[in-house]
């Protein structure tokens, strides 16, 4: 039988002679046939120059291999990388995925997952806080969330408590005089307040000088850079001649602080220390590099994209399993000591 343009299942039926019964569950449920038969019809759709087509089979078995994202904006360079590596799972995976930014707004967020809802996404990675976990359940979709309250669905977030205690250390053995930690106010039910708590109990334990500052810290620009200049007048004037190790919420709000310093003393002042959160790019281009307790973001993305496929998959079995309840898994920070400290 010699190529052609369109080879359809029953061309492949006939070259193999097995049905196109047969020939569909080799595409929709290959593990129903024999490895010998699956060996057949693999080698039958290269001699063939089988091109599939994907619509048609999107039609015929409701399965798109579409994975729905919903991350809360492109301010923090953590989503941008974060996003970037769960794209580059494709190639193990094979899903596609579907992106919205719902700039923490709880009803465009609603309405982004009823679009992705109508393209029949297979499952949903969010990574934004707007909507509880609870609401994200009822959807009734395999859901993975990543660093946010996570009480109803499967999720993978860092040790952030390990991380505050990695950050808090590093500057404690730099011998400063007073421990600062600038976050905004921080829920106890959200994986990032475990950075706070793991600081506060850090400095309690080792009896050190230390204070948190709150601070509303949006995701806008401007907004972040006044917010520090403020707090950065506030230290200046309350602990100057100390040592001062600032250990902030993460490395894009790090990056501003670091560039504050520097625009107003010319470099970074020897009586500042700066640890950051993440490891995201920013935090080696930035002016000076910045020291920050890594969360390991591609093994954080490559888990989130796994655990949604287990369930996925589970649910394409004749007999699916659903999980009696979610998980939860937790993956460990490192320590990158650049030079800010």
């Amino acid at each position: 039988m010699g190529k052609k343009n369109n080879v359809t299942f029953n061309d492949i039926a006939k070259y193999t002679n097995f049905s196109k019964t047969t020939i569909s569950r080799y595409f929709n449920n290959p593990d129903s046939l024999t490895l010998e038969n699956q060996k057949i019809i693999s080698d039958a759709l290269v001699k063939l120059n089988y091109k599939e087509n994907k619509v048609a089979r999107i039609l015929a078995n409701g399965k798109t291999e579409f994975i729905g994202i919903i991350i809360p904006n492109f301010y923090h360079h953590y989503y941008s990388e974060m996003l970037n590596q769960i794209l580059s799972t494709y190639e193990t995976f094979g899903y596609k995925f579907l992106v919205f930014v719902g700039n923490e707004n709880e009803e465009t967020e609603r309405r982004y997952i009823q679009e992705l809802m109508a393209y029949k996404i297979e499952g949903l990675i969010v990574l934004s806080h707007t909507l509880s976990s609870s609401e994200l359940a009822d959807l009734q979709i395999p859901i993975v969330t990543i660093e946010r309250e996570d009480e109803h669905v499967c999720s993978v977030n860092t040790d952030n408590y390990m991380g505050g205690v990695q950050a808090t250390c590093l500057l404690a053995k730099r011998n400063c005089d007073i421990l600062i930690h600038i976050n905004s106010p921080t829920s106890p039910d959200l994986p990032a307040y475990g950075r706070i708590q793991g600081f506060q109990d850090t400095c309690k334990e080792q009896q050190l000088n230390h204070r948190i500052i709150y601070r509303e810290l949006e995701s806008q620009h401007e907004q972040v850079k006044s917010q520090l200049e403020n707090v950065l007048k506030e230290v200046d004037s309350n602990y100057q001649g100390m040592k001062k190790g600032i250990f902030i919420s993460n490395d894009t709000h790090a990056n501003v602080l670091l560039n504050l310093l520097v625009r107003k003393y010319g470099t970074l002042p020897d009586d500042y220390l700066i640890v950051g959160f993440d490891n995201s790019p920013i935090s080696t281009e930035a002016i000076i590099p910045i020291s920050t307790v890594g969360q390991q973001i591609d093994k954080l993305a490559f888990e989130a994209v796994s655990l949604l496929v287990e369930q996925m998959n589970e649910r394409k079995k004749r007999k699916p399993k659903p999980l009696k309840e979610p998980i939860h898994k937790v993956i460990t920070p490192v320590l990158f000591h650049r030079d800010t400290t």
